[in-house]
C-alpha cells in the first residue's frame, strides 16, 4: 500500500500518511460505535457507556482520548456540581459518520447475511484443515 506524497507521487505508506490515520480508525474496536452513538447528538460518558454496551470502562476512557486526540470529536464541562462533562460530534467527526461509517452500515445491510455464511463455511473449512494439517504431521 503506498500513500501519495506532496507532489503526487508514490511513497511507502508512512506512519504520517493520511490513509494510515483513517484505516487506523476502522482497526479500533470500539471507535466507530462510540462515534455512531454520539451521532444522535451529545452523551455524557456513562449514557455512552450505557449505549455502546459491551466494552470496559478501560476502553471507553482509550477510545475517547484516541478520538478527541483525532479531533473527531470534543469534550464540554459545563461548571456545575456535580460536574458535568459531555461528549459530542464534531464537525470532523459528523462528516465521518454521514460519509464513510453510514456506507459502511449500508454495506453491512446488504451483505452481512452473506459475510457471516461465508465465515461459518470457512471455519468449518478452517478446522478441516487443522485437522489435515495435525495428520499429516504425525
Amino acid at each position: 500500500m503506498v500513500c501519495m506524497n506532496r507532489n503526487g507521487g508514490p511513497e511507502q505508506l508512512l506512519a504520517d500518511c493520511q490513509l494510515r490515520a483513517v484505516v487506523d480508525l476502522f482497526t479500533h474496536r470500539w471507535d466507530l460505535v462510540v462515534l455512531a452513538a454520539l451521532h444522535d447528538g451529545p452523551h455524557r460518558r456513562g449514557a455512552l457507556h450505557e449505549r455502546v454496551g459491551g466494552l470496559s470502562d478501560k476502553s471507553l476512557t482509550e477510545t475517547l482520548r484516541r478520538l478527541l486526540q483525532a479531533g473527531l470529536i470534543q469534550r464540554q464541562r459545563f461548571g456545575q456540581r456535580p460536574p458535568r462533562v459531555d461528549y459530542a460530534l464534531t464537525a470532523l467527526g459528523g462528516s465521518l459518520v454521514d460519509g464513510p461509517v453510514r456506507e459502511l452500515g449500508r454495506w453491512i445491510h446488504e451483505n452481512g447475511d452473506a459475510l457471516l455464511a461465508a465465515q461459518e463455511r470457512n471455519d468449518s473449512a478452517a478446522s478441516d484443515f487443522e485437522h489435515e494439517d495435525n495428520g499429516s504431521a504425525q
